[in-house]
């Protein structure tokens, strides 16, 4: 077990980034301070996805020994060479001896957004929840003491406009947030003396990565402004949604796993913070006013999206010392809006850096089974 001091965010804005690195973004670190804890070794799963591929790096600059395991889905959609290389391997099939050796788990593995979830939901909660849990009693088995698992405030599902702390009731609309939901009910049942789950329900992620994802509202509208001069909403832009930089996640993940153990074991913490929950229509704005000769467009049909929800961030604020969010979707948008102009994104470059379009592309190529398997 490990306690003390926390590691500390380096803030940086875009301006300090030469156009030239905009590839590798996700790639800049938190700055190495002194602690008192021993340095832990730690196993990310989904190391390769859009918010692995900058967690990966970020644990280690803080001087943490990081391992990988990724089934590989998106391999071949991604934005940099900088990627991390994953172990493949697939939660649904791992061992004890898989996890033996390790502190701390971080568990981003998922079928990772509400379209894909759609798709198959049987297959959805079939890793989402199943293999999820599963994957936890192996940990707590092996001897691992912390499980950092990769939530959603999507959980709150239709909350309306009322900011919901962690003690919310849950009213998951999808098989994504359904499923987040079971395995957090499951996890609690794991916690012991020995066991400490601990329950990041993360706000809307956008930011970018090498791993980018195009299918999360700040990165999709951005990438609309740039690459084709149209900010195109889907709903009629009323919803809430909070949002998140990937790497203020990586902050709350680093200060989690660092942090005293009585202040982390078997609790939730909504990651975010309160002063970025935003209406949809309100990011389109501020795409706009980043892209400024785009075009809003608002479908004749749209109409609410019913997943609308305002979330308090007051708890890990207050609670975890180590966490210390440095972006909005104001500077995010410059962020993406510039890492695009810079790859010269176009509309046709879409399908490749999002999730559905392609597991769809590898199983149509033969390459993958409709149960995500590599053939």
């Amino acid at each position: 077990m490990w306690n003390g001091g926390v590691g500390v965010s380096r803030p940086f804005g875009i301006h300090e980034i030469a156009l030239r690195e905009l590839r590798h973004l996700g790639y800049l670190v938190p700055r190495r301070v002194a602690r008192e804890e021993t340095n832990v070794r730690v196993l990310v799963t989904g190391a390769s996805g859009y918010i692995g591929a900058v967690m990966v790096p970020y644990l280690k600059e803080a001087g943490h020994e990081v391992s990988t395991f990724d089934l590989g889905l998106y391999e071949s959609g991604a934005f940099s060479p900088r990627v991390p290389k994953a172990d493949r391997r697939d939660i649904r099939s791992a061992t004890v001896q898989d996890l033996d050796g390790f502190d701390a788990v971080v568990h981003l593995a998922a079928l990772s957004n509400d379209p894909l979830g759609n798709l198959n939901e049987g297959l959805t909660f079939d890793i989402n929840h199943t293999a999820t849990t599963e994957f936890a009693r192996l940990a707590a088995s092996a001897g691992v003491s912390r499980f950092l698992f990769a939530s959603s405030c999507s959980l709150y599902g239709a909350a309306g406009s009322s900011n919901v702390t962690e003690d919310a009731p849950f009213a998951p609309i999808t098989a994504y947030g359904k499923a987040k939901v079971l395995v957090e009910q499951d996890l609690r049942k794991l916690a012991s003396d020995k066991f400490s789950p601990t329950y990041l329900r993360n706000a809307t992620v956008y930011g970018a990565s090498p791993a980018l994802r195009l299918d999360i509202v700040v990165n999709n509208l951005s990438a609309w402004a740039v690459a084709t001069g149209r900010i195109v909403l889907l709903s009629d832009g009323t919803p809430w949604r909070p949002q998140v930089h990937v790497r203020d996640v990586c902050n709350a993940f680093l200060a989690t796993l660092e942090a005293p153990r009585d202040m982390i074991h078997d609790e939730a913490f909504n990651v975010g913070r309160s002063t970025e929950n935003y209406q949809v229509r309100d990011i389109a704005a501020m795409v706009g006013d980043a892209v400024p000769d785009a075009l809003l467009q608002v479908p004749d049909a749209a109409g609410p999206d019913t997943r609308s929800y305002r979330v308090d961030f007051a708890k890990i604020e207050e609670t975890l010392p180590g966490y210390t969010p440095q972006w909005t979707v104001r500077t995010g948008v410059d962020e993406v809006v510039d890492a695009f102009r810079a790859a010269n994104m176009t509309e046709a470059d879409f399908g490749r850096y999002t999730r559905l379009a392609t597991i769809e592309r590898e199983i149509e190529a033969g390459r993958l089974t409709t149960e995500l398997k590599w053939l």
